[in-house]
């Protein structure tokens, strides 16, 4: 079919070809600027490692907003409006940048990573631009990173702002806490009075004794001293009284009980003594012996004075007594107000140590807060003064343009048009009947003779119209001699001169 249909796939061959042939004259490609960024973390987010990232997400989070402030119509506009539009523009100079030329900056402006990278991996990415002029692709790049780097600094410092409103609203809030939660903790120690010391040394101390407990243990053993005093000066009154009536009971009374009357003990050890000296005399004498007499006299003159010494006694031993119950009651309503003092302590205990916990923690709330003002404040005033992003280098364009030359182009266009003028040969020719596709006026020069040869193969013409008609009845014979007239008389000899 190539052979017998040249014209069939030529023409839109050779139309493909020139079409591409001037494209590839007419187009001016563009040039490709890139341009060499670093980024790094700001040095108050990081202290062990200032400026560096301490999880890979943060630097991709950050390379992806700096992607699409590179992207918004902020950055494009004012890097458009510093380079000026291009030399072949046709508008208004006072409408330059329109927002389609916005738009189409848009399309030719990307961040890529370095080669075998992957973007948000490394600190290091490309800014590159394209523009039909090599010298304004340049100045291109070098106004988007100008203006990348200040929208950048704008939005960390709208950031920090916005963090350190947000934070002072936080220390006031944690300060006012602070307040009222230090005004109930002052109404708990007013309560407390002249205790205080004792209640925070019961919040603090984990072991030991505080002054009032330690009180408290001492009237308490002087208060049992006190009572078994008072104990022993009654038993000691009721046996002196008894000793009173009987004299001889002084005898059985025990040491203990006389420790406190030593008068009265020395009688007892000499009535002893003369009652031993008269029994002696009696086992060798008569009772009318002058020293029996002498002895027994003078254990009646010892009984005589232990009866005065017993009514000295008992007076003394009353009044002791006495003593011992007024110190004993005394110690009493010490105890009672010690005890006091201890149980309303240990009653605001518990709400004392959840205040001073409660003020405590208001305290490192408010210090926490305190300390995220002061480092949002330093990252506004690095916003400000310093940006994250830094050049590498100058732009630079390489030495030929992207995209395929003119060589190329032509190339495309010619096996191109091949291979439109095949597809225009593939649906326009009918190879089951390659006879009717011939064109009429390749079948003209051979037309008499392919009249000729159809009434040489249809006996049933009409001699006076000189046109084939075939007969009503069928014709086998007929229409298998024309088909070999029509496949002898090919569309290759009709078409030959």
């Amino acid at each position: 079919m190539i052979v017998r249909y040249p014209a069939r796939w030529a023409i839109p061959a050779l139309v493909t070809a020139l079409a591409m042939g001037a494209y590839a004259m007419l187009r001016q490609p563009p040039w490709e600027a890139s341009q060499a960024l670093v980024i790094r973390n700001d040095a108050t987010l990081n202290q062990e490692t200032p400026g560096r990232f301490a999880q890979p997400e943060e630097m991709r989070t950050v390379q992806e907003t700096i992607l699409e402030l590179v992207r918004s119509r902020g950055v494009l506009a004012a890097a458009l409006a510093e380079v000026g539009p291009p030399p072949a523009y046709a508008g208004e100079a006072g409408a330059w940048p329109a927002e389609q030329d916005v738009a189409d900056l848009r399309e030719l402006v990307k961040l890529a990573p370095p080669k075998g990278a992957e973007f948000g991996r490394t600190e290091v990415f490309y800014l590159k631009v394209r523009d039909p002029h090599r010298g304004r692709a340049m100045a291109l790049v070098s106004a988007l990173c100008g203006q990348l780097e200040l929208s950048f600094q704008k939005l960390r410092d709208a950031k920090a702002a916005s963090l350190v409103g947000e934070i002072e609203k936080a220390v006031e809030l944690a300060a006012k806490d602070l307040a009222e939660s230090t005004a109930r903790l002052s109404e708990i120690e007013r309560q407390v009075g002249s205790d205080l010391a004792e209640l925070r040394l019961l919040h603090d101390a984990t072991s030991g004794e505080s002054a009032l407990r330690r009180t408290t243990a001492e009237i308490q053993t002087e208060l049992r001293q006190a009572r078994a005093a008072q104990k022993a000066n009654e038993q000691l009154l009721e046996l002196l009284r008894l000793a009173q009536a009987e004299p001889d009971r002084l005898v059985a009374m025990p040491n203990t009980l006389l420790e406190s009357q030593p008068g009265l003990r020395r009688l007892k050890d000499g009535l002893i003594d003369a009652q031993l000296a008269a029994s002696q005399l009696l086992g060798r004498m008569s009772e009318e012996h002058p020293q029996v007499r002498a002895a027994r006299e003078a254990q009646r003159q010892i009984i005589r004075d232990v009866h005065d010494e017993i009514a000295n006694a008992i007076r003394a031993v009353e009044v002791d007594l006495k003593v011992n119950m007024d110190r004993a009651g005394l110690l009493e309503q010490q105890l009672a107000a010690t005890t006091a003092r201890l149980e309303k302590l240990a009653a605001l205990r518990a709400p004392y140590a959840n205040q001073v916990a409660e003020t405590r923690k208001r305290v490192d709330l408010l210090e926490r807060a305190q300390e995220r003002l002061a480092e949002a404040r330093a990252t506004q005033a690095t916003a400000r003064s310093s940006s994250l992003i830094a050049r590498i280098d100058s732009p630079e364009t390489g030495v030929r343009p992207v995209g395929p030359g003119r060589t190329m182009l032509l190339a495309i266009g010619l096996v191109g048009g091949l291979l439109v003028g095949l597809g225009v040969l593939v649906l326009f020719t009918d190879p089951a009947n390659p006879a009717a596709d011939a064109p009429a006026l390749n079948r003209a020069p051979r037309a008499a003779r392919v009249r000729k040869l159809a009434r040489a193969a249809m006996p049933g013409r009409n001699r006076a119209g000189d046109a084939v008609r075939p007969e009503r009845h069928p014709a086998q014979g007929g229409s298998a001699a024309l088909a070999e007239a029509l496949r002898v008389v090919s569309p290759v000899q009709a078409g030959t001169p």
